[in-house]
């Protein structure tokens, strides 16, 4: 109750009043300007030294490509199609094991994140994207639900995230797939009831449990008493932290406002979504990125994407992907 007092006081404040810059159109567009050349690097560093798909640097990225290009942002010419090679050979090259249910490390989240990474480019459905929708049915087909298989906070370790990637694969991707509509239906179907009884226990469960909400076709009421549940969380300084101990950080804060917006919960222009705004504004480095250090233990061999921030890079690229995704939401689309 005190820490929503306290920042139902600040929201009405005149953002001037808060640290940093405010969130202007200009002062928008200038950090977008500098976000996204780090962001490219990073995505195009990965593709050029792995053949995997790699969710942090290639799915919020390229949701940041995807929503500054409507805004009117220039990007390499080639982004887009060569991101989508890129993740079309990695599916390619294990369309057996998709097919037979199998999947490939990462498992739903993988395959989810790939799926919305190449809707997001623009890809055409083929076979590849079919056996991957065949994947999201078969795996864990006795289950109401998707669970992780991975435990690589916070990208990587919620059941509501891998729940929401599934859902959205399949609504995008199915009917292109021909897949049995019935089953589709059905896990649907689960996965709503499922969604609604589950309790969330950090930042990234509420942001898709809303999200998985909205794609499960919930009621309003549902979809606003999630929303609420995340909004209530935002702290007196704009942000959003990961984890209720933590402090306010990047990552948990874009992934809330791009969830409280796509849900329709809250506008751009609302005090909330202006402070949090205020908050990516004023943590955002002079490289351009914004630094996250990461809670998950490494069971890869490093490199050097690209993207700056040594061995915490990869969580400060998703980070600095939804950052950029969640500034670019306040600004006309042109």
């Amino acid at each position: 109750m005190l820490k929503a007092t306290i920042f139902l006081a600040l929201s009405m404040l005149p953002l001037s009043m808060l640290p940093g810059p405010a969130p202007t159109p200009a002062n928008l567009r200038k950090a977008m300007e500098s976000a996204l050349p780090a962001l490219v690097a990073g995505a195009k560093g990965h593709a050029e030294q792995k053949t995997c798909f790699a969710c942090h640097n290639q799915a919020s990225p390229m949701l940041a490509f995807a929503t500054a290009r409507q805004r009117g942002f220039q990007l390499p010419a080639d982004l887009f199609q060569s991101q989508a090679e890129h993740i079309a050979q990695f599916l390619e090259t294990n369309r057996p094991r998709f097919r037979e249910g199998r999947g490939t490390g990462g498992q739903v989240a993988t395959a989810g994140y790939a799926l919305l990474t190449l809707e997001l480019a623009g890809h055409q459905p083929n076979d590849n994207t079919a056996a991957v929708v065949e994947y999201l049915l078969k795996t864990q087909a006795e289950r109401d639900h998707w669970r992780t298989m991975s435990n690589r906070p916070p990208t990587e370790a919620s059941h509501f995230t891998t729940t929401y990637l599934a859902l959205r694969g399949l609504r995008v991707w199915g009917p292109a797939a021909k897949v049995d509509v019935q089953k589709m239906n059905k896990r649907r179907t689960d996965a709503q009831k499922w969604l609604i009884q589950t309790t969330p226990r950090d930042t990234e469960d509420r942001v898709f449990r809303l999200l998985a909400l909205k794609e499960a076709g919930a009621a309003r009421p549902e979809i606003a008493a999630a929303a609420w549940d995340l909004l209530h969380e935002q702290r007196p300084d704009g942000g959003w932290s990961q984890l209720s101990t933590g402090a306010s950080d990047v990552y948990a804060t874009g992934t809330a406002l791009f969830a409280l917006h796509e849900a329709g919960a809250l506008k751009c222009n609302s005090p909330a979504y202006q402070a949090g705004l205020a908050f990516l504004l004023k943590t955002q480095r002079r490289d351009g990125t914004w630094l996250v250090k990461s809670r998950s233990r490494p069971f890869q061999p490093y490199y050097e994407s690209g993207f700056p921030h040594g061995k915490n890079q990869f969580l400060s690229i998703a980070a600095s992907g939804w950052a950029t995704t969640a500034l670019a939401l306040a600004l006309e689309a042109r």
